[in-house]
């Protein structure tokens, strides 16, 4: 079983940046893809970003390429989304998650995933 702990979330102005990490623990995290996730209220999880398990392989959604960078510190079981530019559509709440594995594709549906964290708020002000 894989728990995931995200932090980093917080209020910001458009134009601005933040850091989320994802803490992983009860499993082997080098052999897991990761994914990020947003949501606001009434509305579908939407996918963000992920990267492969292996590191070779990074996914982001039209929304914020470009803006949004995905990394992954095998040592640390922790995955990291950087992100620059904010604009106030970026407000939500960003969940990261896990599945073993995978293939070298995107896994940009929220059922790819097994594991999820229980959310870190970001708030964008314009």
């Amino acid at each position: 079983q894989v728990q995931l702990v995200e932090s980093g979330g917080g209020l910001v102005q458009a134009g601005g940046s933040l850091r989320l990490s994802c803490a992983a623990s009860g499993g082997t995290f080098s052999s897991y893809t990761m994914g990020w996730f947003r949501q606001n209220p009434g509305k579908q999880r939407e996918f963000v970003a992920s990267i492969r398990w292996s590191g070779d392989r990074l996914y982001y959604s039209d929304s914020v390429k470009g803006r949004f960078t995905i990394s992954r510190d095998n040592a640390m079981n922790t995955v990291y989304l950087q992100m620059n530019s904010l604009k106030p559509e970026d407000t939500a709440v960003y969940y990261c998650a896990a599945r073993p594995y995978g293939l070298a594709r995107s896994y940009d549906r929220s059922n790819d995933y097994n594991y999820w964290g229980q959310g870190t708020q970001v708030t964008v002000s314009s």
